[in-house]
């Protein structure tokens, strides 16, 4: 089992940078594929990037394409979302998750999940 704890949310101004952080417990982290997603209001909760558990594969979202980077670092049980040139649609409520099987972008296939950070961006 794996507790997740988010961390490095904020408000900031359009073309501003954040960095997300996903503080892991327990000592398998590095056998847990990652993901982050994100909760605008009024809507879904969608797919923003994962990362395989070893870091060799990586897939972000096409909406983040170019401006967000997922990382993470084994050693310190943590992942990372490094968040730049952020706009007004990027305001949510941002998780991470994991899963030791599953690699992918469905919600549905994480079984652990963070609280989440709040991400504002202004206009």
């Amino acid at each position: 089992q794996v507790q997740l704890v988010e961390s490095g949310g904020g408000l900031v101004q359009a073309g501003g940078s954040l960095r997300l952080s996903c503080a892991a417990s327990g000592r398998t982290f590095s056998t847990y594929n990652m993901g982050w997603f994100r909760q605008a209001p009024g809507k879904e909760r969608e797919f923003v990037a994962r990362i395989s558990w070893g870091g060799g594969r990586i897939d972000v979202a096409d909406s983040v394409k170019g401006r967000f980077t997922i990382s993470r670092d084994n050693a310190k049980n943590t992942l990372y979302l490094q968040m730049n040139s952020l706009k007004p649609e990027d305001t949510a409520v941002y998780y991470c998750a994991a899963d030791a099987k599953y690699y992918g972008s469905r919600m549905s296939g994480y079984t652990y999940w963070g609280q989440g950070t709040q991400v504002t961006v202004s206009s």
